[in-house]
C-alpha cells in the first residue's frame, strides 16, 4: 500500500466515523495501523475510534504511539493528549491522567478543554484546591456571563488563595 492508499483509506476512516459508523471506521483503522504501525495520524485516529466505542483500554497503546516522537499536527497533538489523559481518567488511572493532561496543559496553555479535564483529574486525586483554583481561573479568563465578568478580579484573587476572606 502506497502513500496516497494511505490518505485515501485513512480519510474514508475518518469520514465513517464521523458519519455515525464507528465500528466500520474501527475496522478500517486497525487494518491500516497493521500497515503503517509507526504512523502517528493513523495511530491517533485509531485512538479516537476505540474511544468513540467506549473502548478505553484498547485506545491507549494507540494514544500513546502517536504521541511518540514527531509526525502529528500540534492539534492532533493536542487532542491527543487530552483524548489519553481523558482516557486514563475514565479508566480510574487518576495519577497518570493528571501526569499526561498536566503536560498538556504545559504545552498548550490556553486550551480551556485541556485545563478543564486535568481539573477533572486532580479533583479524582483529592487535589481539589487545585482543581478548583484551574476552574476559577477559568471561568474567570472565559466567561461571557456579564455577572461574572463583572467579578472577574475578584474571583482571579481568590482563586490565587481560596481561603482568604478578607
Amino acid at each position: 500500500m502506497n502513500d496516497h492508499d494511505r490518505d485515501a483509506l485513512l480519510a474514508a476512516a475518518v469520514r465513517l466515523r464521523t458519519d455515525g459508523r464507528p465500528e466500520e471506521a474501527r475496522q478500517q483503522l486497525l487494518s491500516l495501523s497493521a500497515a503503517f504501525p509507526a504512523d502517528p495520524e493513523v495511530a491517533y485516529q485509531t485512538a479516537w475510534v476505540h474511544d468513540v466505542l467506549g473502548l478505553e483500554a484498547e485506545a491507549v497503546p494507540f494514544y500513546e504511539r502517536c504521541l511518540d516522537g514527531t509526525g502529528l499536527s500540534e492539534e492532533d497533538r493536542r487532542g491527543a493528549l487530552l483524548g489519553l489523559g481523558s482516557t486514563h481518567r475514565v479508566l480510574g488511572q487518576y495519577e497518570r491522567a493528571v501526569e499526561v493532561l498536566r503536560s498538556g496543559v504545559e504545552r498548550f496553555p490556553d486550551d480551556g478543554a485541556l485545563r478543564t479535564f486535568l481539573a477533572m483529574a486532580l479533583f479524582n486525586t483529592g487535589e481539589h484546591h487545585e482543581s478548583v483554583q484551574l476552574l476559577l481561573r477559568l471561568l474567570a479568563a472565559t466567561s461571557e456571563d456579564p455577572h461574572v465578568r463583572q467579578y472577574r478580579r475578584a474571583i482571579e484573587h481568590y482563586a490565587q488563595d481560596l481561603h482568604e476572606t478578607m
